[in-house]
């Protein structure tokens, strides 16, 4: 009977245990950091990044390699961004709350890796690292 029970709990173990996998869905959001390496990967094509700001604030500067795609507007660029549903993109604005926005629509439609520069472009000029302007 002890054999019983305890094969009975092991086989409900594994089975909550498999179902909290298939349902469970991450909610942190990965960053990555303000540096040279980041422009590297961004010309390389291995990133996108996605400036969240309005035109003019992209106008006046920008981190090298940068698109612009304002927030509100950010469904209007599904199209474009299908190719890297599965490749990471990497969103900033000015301080985090437009890029925040941005992140959420992108990860309701299953993009799977988007991530957010720390410090936004506070955070890129600050550390005085390239800043393009048009």
């Amino acid at each position: 009977m002890r054999f019983v029970v305890a094969g009975f709990l092991v086989l409900v173990s594994v089975a909550l245990f498999v179902s909290l996998q298939c349902t469970a869905k991450a909610t942190a959001h990965d960053s990555v950091a303000a540096s040279p390496y980041l422009i590297e990967r961004v010309a390389n094509n291995d990133w996108l990044l996605i400036d969240v700001r309005s035109p003019k604030e992209f106008a006046e500067g920008h981190i090298p390699g940068a698109v612009n795609m304002p927030h509100e507007n950010i469904n209007d660029y599904l199209n474009e961004l299908e190719d890297h549903k599965n490749k990471p993109i990497i969103i900033y604005c000015r301080s985090g709350r437009r890029a925040k926005l941005a992140m959420k629509a992108l990860e309701d439609l299953d993009f799977s890796e988007v991530m957010h520069l720390e410090g936004d472009m506070l955070g890129w000029s600050a550390a005085g690292i390239t800043v393009d302007s048009m």
